[in-house]
């Protein structure tokens, strides 16, 4: 089913709004893209470019000779992958307004794939409202928690 989602950087500088058809996304873990965001992996939702509609143009990185990456240049926010010839684009999960609609459906760049941090299940959660130190300094500085 069809719906219209928004993202967009962490500064609010770039935003976004796409036309969703799928819950799907994936992860890569080629060394590009490690590379390129400093995480073990990343999470993309590829769309058709002619459904995506950027409210201000992202920066660009012409990050091979056959890809680029859009990403705020004010905020270091990656926003996606794109192969200039495609009629689709990659974007980032994590810069959606509301990623929790996404569902991993496969790995990608697997020659690259850290195993260590794909099943984390048994690790301890903290939560970031419950770290005080963390909250004192949001509340210090802001008078409340960031969204």
């Amino acid at each position: 089913m069809s719906e219209t989602m928004t993202g967009g950087c962490q500064c609010g500088r770039i935003r976004y709004a796409v036309e969703i058809e799928s819950d799907e996304a994936y992860l890569c873990h080629c060394r590009m893209c490690q590379r390129a965001t400093g995480g073990v992996s990343i999470a993309f939702v590829n769309v058709e470019k002619a459904a995506l509609r950027w409210d201000s143009e992202p920066d660009w990185y012409a990050s091979s000779a056959i890809a680029r990456r859009p990403f705020c240049s004010t905020c270091g926010t990656p926003l996606g992958f794109a192969y200039p010839d495609s009629e689709k684009i990659d974007l980032t999960v994590g810069s959606f307004d509301a990623p929790g609609r996404f569902r991993p459906a496969h790995h990608f760049g697997a020659e690259s794939l850290h195993e260590a941090w794909i099943d984390t299940t048994q690790l301890p959660r903290y939560r970031t409202d419950e770290h005080q130190t963390l909250v004192d300094r949001w509340m210090k500085t802001l008078g409340r928690l960031p969204d």
